[in-house]
This record gives C-alpha cells, structure tokens and sequence, in this order.
C-alpha cells in the first residue's frame, strides 16, 4: 500500500505535468494564429488574402494567408491538431485518476447530494459530452449566422452548467467539471469540425475542385468560439488550489463572470491584433468584475465548527476514524495543524485555511486521511519548513495510522 500510494501520486504529478505542457502547446498555438489573422495586411495584389512580415529568433518570416487554398498543394502540410487531443487526453486521465479515484474525498458531496461513487463517476463522464451536443447543434441552427446571439446562448449554457455542477459535487470539483466542460466543447470543436473542413478543402484541391468557403468561414467561428473561451478554462483549471474561488455558495456565480472576465480581455487583445485601436475600457469592466468576484468570495461556504462536529461519519471517514492508532494521529493533528487548517484559523493573520481544507473535527481529520499520509507522513510538505515542529517520530505515526487503515 506505502508503494501504491506513492506510484499514485506521481501518476497524478506526471498526467498533471502532461496536461500543462500540451495546453502551453495548444494555447499558444491557438493565440499565435488567431493574432496573426487578425494582423494580417489585406491591402495586397494576388490570390492570398493577406500576408505579414514577422522577425523572431534572428530569423525574418514571410506568411501568407489563402481564404481557401493556393492554386497547387503544398508539398509539406503542417496540420495543427495533436496539441488539442493531447490537451483533452490529458485532462480526461487526470479527471479519472484525482477526481473519479478519489470521488469519496474530492468528488462527492454528501451534504448536496447523497450519490454513490458509480453514480458521481457516471454523472461527471456524462455531462462533458452534454455541453458539445447542444453547443453544436445551436452552431448549425439558423443561430450559426448570428454570432453575438450564438454567443450569448453559449453563456447561458455555461451558467446552468455553473449551477448545476455546485448542486451536485464538491466546490472544488465543480469548477474543476466546467472547465472540463468547457475544454470538451473546444477540443470538440478541433476534432469534428474544424479539422474535417480542412480535410473537404484539401481533397478538393487535390481532385482538381474548387473549393467551397463556406467550409474555412464555419472553422474560423468555431476557432474563434475557442479563443474567447480559452482564459475561463485556464481560471477553473487553476481554481482548485484557491479556496476562495471555489469554496463559497456562490462559486457558480464567480464562475460566469469569469467567462466574462475571459471576453473583455480577448476583446482587448484581438482589437490590438487587428489594428482596431486599443479598448482599454476592457481593463476597467475586468477589474470591477474581479473586484465582484473578490466580495462574493467572502460569503460563508461551509459548515460551521459545531456543524461539522455533529455530522455523522461517511463509511469512507469510518475507515480511517476507526483504524489503529486514530486517536493519536488525531491530537497530532490537533496540536499541529488545526490552528491553520480551521474554520477560523487562528496562526498569525491567517484568513482562511490553506486550500479549503478544514482539521479540527475527527471527520475532517478522517476525510483528509490520504493528504495528511502524503503530506505529513511520507513527506515533509507540510506544515511549511516544519514550522510547527512535527517530529519524526509523530510523522511515522501518521504514517503507520494510515497504512493501518488501508491494509
């Protein structure tokens, strides 16, 4: 089990390290184009529909742009597509392996909802297809001419998404699934539609056809759908280490403004591209939206002490409450921990407890089992630079309680 735990982890690190190194890929790819076609000078002679000159590394670069495709393919076709599968791949094993595998601690609220782990993992896999097929379906309708109002419709969904996930799952857990969410409608996006149109366009290239530019105008939309909706998804993947974002009532709410927050920056950055001018009025609608987001951070969003006291104990915190050598794990925890990791901390000018998680009752200190195993166990993460002074011996303590509970 020590084995197991540890190889878990650094799965969990090396899918984590994957994740942000394909989406620095993706991202970046996603925001060069997008700039360089809104940069692009169309005040030329000839097929392209623009071209630009660029210096970068010491090297001068002379890009064209064709609206459809130049008169001969290419010999050498460089597709952009692996960056967006290996971002969702990615995203999705690190969603199974932290939030599905450990649905009983990160997942699963019993106080929103009473589910059992099969019914929380079923729930989460299906409703990031849900997003995709009704986001679609709006593209294709007669709203696909009407972008502003295809945009808003998107908000919407993203709203009742917002809400619903906080109805169900944990405060983190929850905007961690929409920004899967969100991620699943943009990866969609790439993979059933923007790359097939691609494939039309250069088939009927090589067949000698002309090619239709409807095809290129519906992958434009859809990419720059995935633009504005990028730095929403980077916020709720980072969300999860900042309790004030997710551990409110009001975490669905924080969550659309962010998706707003996410369009005024954009639109700031794609006017600047353009050569539109520079909207810094997007700067000052970003700050108060910020500063909205930062008062509804500090309503209450979880139990009280008394509260927290009084509930009973999962099976999963049983496990561990009723394992060997709980109680003195428990006064350790008490005595080392508890004075930040509470509900009102009480170490130096603290405000909240680090991350959202709460040691004072022996459910929270069961729940937290596994963290306090690899953070203060196995490891010396925690607290920082030892600053309570936890002793090796107590340490192995934690350590043997918890293996104790898990053989």
């Amino acid at each position: 089990m020590y084995d197991a735990v540890i190889l878990w982890e650094w799965l969990a690190f090396a899918l984590r390290w994957l994740h942000v190194i394909t989406a620095i890929a993706w991202i970046g790819s996603s925001f060069y184009f997008i700039a360089l076609d809104l940069g692009l000078n169309r005040n030329i002679e000839g097929p392209a529909d623009g071209e630009e000159w660029q210096v970068h590394g010491g090297g001068f670069y002379h890009i064209q742009k064709y609206l459809v495709a130049p008169d001969a393919m290419p010999e050498h076709l460089t597709w952009f597509k692996w960056e967006s599968y290996a971002t969702w791949l990615s995203g999705a094993a690190l969603l199974a392996v932290v939030y599905w595998v450990g649905a009983e601690l990160y997942l699963i609220d019993p106080a929103k909802a009473d589910l059992a782990i099969w019914q929380g993992v079923l729930i989460s896999a299906a409703s990031l297809g849900v997003g995709w097929v009704i986001y679609d379906l709006l593209c294709k309708s007669p709203l696909g001419e009407k972008p502003t109002t295809l945009m808003i419709l998107l908000f919407v969904l993203l709203v009742v998404m917002s809400w619903g996930y906080t109805q169900i799952f944990t405060g983190r857990a929850a905007l961690l699934h929409l920004g899967a969410f969100t991620a699943t409608i943009m990866t969609a996006n790439v993979f059933a539609i923007i790359m097939p149109n691609q494939r039309i366009v250069v088939a009927d290239l090589k067949a000698g056809r002309k090619p239709d530019p409807k095809y290129g105008k519906i992958a434009k939309l859809r990419s720059t759908h995935n633009n504005y909706l990028t730095l929403p998804v980077i916020f709720l993947m980072l969300s999860n280490h900042y309790p004030l974002a997710f551990g409110t009532q009001y975490a669905w709410i924080i969550a659309a403004l962010v998706f707003l927050m996410g369009v005024t920056i954009r639109h700031y950055f794609n006017s600047m591209h353009a050569r539109k001018g520079r909207p810094n009025w997007t700067w000052a609608v970003t700050v108060i939206i910020f500063i909205v987001i930062a008062w509804l951070s500090t309503a209450p969003g979880h139990d009280t002490y008394e509260e927290a006291e009084t509930r009973a104990l999962t099976a999963y915190e049983q496990q561990f409450a009723g394992a060997a050598g709980f109680e003195e794990a428990h006064d350790i925890v008490i005595g080392r921990c508890s004075m930040c990791h509470a509900r009102e901390p009480v170490w130096g000018n603290m405000q909240w407890a680090p991350k959202g998680v709460f040691l004072e009752t022996e459910s929270d200190i069961a729940h937290h089992a596994r963290a306090i195993y690899v953070q203060s166990g196995i490891s010396h993460a925690m607290p920082p630079a030892n600053i309570t002074q936890i002793p090796d011996a107590d340490r192995a303590t934690l350590a043997a309680w918890y293996r104790a509970a898990t053989q």
